[in-house]
């Protein structure tokens, strides 16, 4: 079996949605004992927003295409499992920053419900989602998972979750970026990137 079908095969993307459900279950343990001993409800809130892309990539649709680089597995994959390492410590430099967790997860939930079905982890040709939050930035998705992380690293402030805040963002870029690669080979995606200029951040990125 080569490399493009071996990426593609089903025990492939059994074996990725196992390692990253079991490393979810820690997180999701860790979170919720903090919660029963703080009463922060942030911390349910932080495990909410993973949980449902967890829930949305089980029932993804099937892409049209599919990238079959390795390089766009590992971001897929890496970028995705890295705010599991997330912990909660109990105190932050900006206690008020769970807020940005708060507007991270209700722009999450608003690029979702834009997306429906046409999510996914590696980078696909599926429908082109140019309605919603899709209007005026082309990855509300990513936008929301940096401005969470901002606001859990702010609560949340020690040296590992500095550290996980900066793998996971550089991460989700090198994700956009190649993500776009892909997409960009399909006109009618070219033709989106030019009426929409911004991918996070309206006027600057």
């Amino acid at each position: 079996m080569n490399a493009n079908h071996l990426l593609g095969s089903r025990a492939v993307n059994l074996l990725a949605t196992t390692a990253l459900a079991s490393v979810w279950l820690l997180f999701s343990v860790a979170h919720a004992r903090a919660f029963n001993a703080t009463g922060d409800w942030t911390y349910l809130l932080f495990v909410a927003s993973e949980t449902l892309v967890a829930a949305l990539f089980m029932l993804r649709s099937e892409p049209a295409a599919v990238s079959h680089s390795p390089l766009d597995w590992a971001l897929a994959i890496a970028s995705t499992g890295a705010p599991f390492f997330f912990a909660p410590s109990g105190e932050g430099m900006l206690p008020a920053a769970r807020l940005l967790i708060v507007l991270g997860v209700l722009l999450q939930i608003g690029g979702l419900l834009s997306l429906n079905r046409s999510f996914g982890l590696v980078a696909a040709r599926r429908q082109i989602k140019t309605s919603g939050l899709y209007r005026w930035i082309r990855h509300p998705l990513y936008a929301s998972y940096l401005l969470s992380y901002a606001g859990y690293v702010l609560s949340n402030t020690s040296i590992g979750n500095a550290a996980t805040c900066l793998v996971a963002s550089l991460l989700l870029l090198a994700r956009l970026q190649r993500e776009e690669r892909f997409l960009s080979r399909d006109s009618e995606y070219v033709l989106y990137m030019r009426r929409v200029k911004y991918r996070v951040l309206p006027m600057v990125f």
